[in-house]
């Protein structure tokens, strides 16, 4: 007898407090769990002691047979207190340090939604605060519980128990990674479809696969834009062409211009010879006057064509932004060529005139007699 008790003290481990050790669930009650860890008495982990969050009651986390491994929190001859959350905590940080270390990537379940952010368990309590969440703001949180986050550690402390995680750190690499994808994979030349992200005095940015080109507003359309908007709006999907990509400036230049029709291929057949057509004076040089007459499209009136005159300069009778009509004297779409006159249509006018005064001028008395000759022999008689 005395030699089986010799026995069994020779097979009671050495406990020390902080020690890690394994045993087997043999009871499991509300707020506490017996173990068998090979102590002469079976060792108790408080409802405290289960896990790093909030529990309710210690079966929503352990059952009896569960093989565990236990951190020292007590050890006494009649009393063995041990930590389910000291021994995870002691190997997560470990691990949770290396991975900081090495600026990897951890996944954890939202456990909790609380003021201020989101509580995982990665073997000690993380907190993601609401900023870092998204790469926009989020005001409800409630679809987060139980959802599986991939998270970057921000801030790592084990002497002060604190972890601060960040899922919007993971988008934002994951953007970057795909804008420097994008960046190297765009061809100049190209037409693609992107989307209006947002509008300025100087052009729209397009979102074309995750990274924002300029369409600078002289690209717009091949005729003047004063304003953006005139032709997009923010959030429409738009065909654009890759003028050029520079990687390290991450800069795209696109163009909508070079995807639509030359306007002088869409006026092709529109006007002839001896047409007179409508327009506004766009530009005044010197030698003459710029006639927009489409969108896109001018014809000049040399300066001998702009009045039936002689004119020392064109803004002696035009201005810009003037509305005016000219005819047609010459086109050439495949040089891009039209030469207009305001000349013929006022010496036409002229003509005009002319032969309508003639029309309407009193027809003459051919009958013979003047009225010389009705009154002569009464003015004979007074002169004697």
């Amino acid at each position: 007898m005395v030699e089986e008790m010799n026995n069994e003290m020779a097979n009671v481990k050495e406990f020390h407090v902080d020690d890690i050790v394994s045993g087997k669930v043999t009871k499991v009650e509300e707020k506490q769990a017996f173990v068998d860890a090979g102590y002469k008495v079976d060792g108790i982990i408080p409802i405290s002691e289960i896990s790093s969050l909030h529990v309710e009651k210690v079966s929503d986390v352990l059952s009896e047979g569960d093989e565990v491994e236990l951190k020292v929190n007590k050890v006494e001859d009649d009393e063995l207190v041990l930590s389910l959350r000291g021994a995870r905590a002691d190997k997560a940080w470990e691990s949770l340090q290396e991975t900081f270390e090495a600026g990897d990537h951890i996944e954890a379940e939202v456990a909790e939604i609380v003021k201020g952010g989101l509580v995982v368990d990665v073997g000690v309590r993380g907190f993601i605060p609401a900023s870092l969440v998204e790469q926009h703001f989020v005001e409800d949180f409630s679809d987060y519980k139980g959802k599986q986050l991939e998270l970057k550690i921000i801030e790592i402390d084990p002497d002060d128990n604190k972890l601060i995680l960040s899922r919007r750190a993971v988008l934002d690499e994951e953007a970057e990674y795909k804008k420097r994808d994008v960046l190297e994979n765009l061809e100049v030349g190209s037409e693609v479809t992107g989307t209006v992200q947002r509008l300025t005095s100087f052009g729209a940015f397009v979102d074309v696969g995750g990274v924002d080109g300029l369409v600078h507003i002289s690209q717009m359309a091949h005729h003047r834009v004063e304003s953006p908007g005139e032709i997009v709006k923010e959030g429409e999907d738009i065909n654009v062409k890759i003028l050029a990509v520079d990687p390290d400036k991450e800069r795209i230049s696109l163009s909508i211009k070079e995807t639509l029709p030359g306007p002088w291929t869409l006026i092709e057949g529109q006007f002839q010879p001896g047409d007179v057509i409508d327009g506004q004076v766009k530009r005044l040089v010197s030698f003459g006057a710029f006639v927009e007459v489409a969108p896109g499209v001018e014809g000049l009136v040399h300066i001998s064509q702009i009045a039936n005159r002689h004119i020392g300069t064109p803004e002696e009778v035009l201005e810009e932004g003037q509305a005016v009509q000219a005819k047609v004297l010459d086109i050439n779409p495949s040089e891009q060529r039209i030469s207009l006159s305001i000349r013929e249509l006022e010496d036409e006018a002229t003509s005009e005139n002319k032969v309508q005064r003639e029309a309407e001028a009193p027809e003459e008395d051919h009958s013979g007699f003047s009225f010389g000759d009705m009154i002569g022999d009464q003015l004979d008689k007074y002169r004697q």
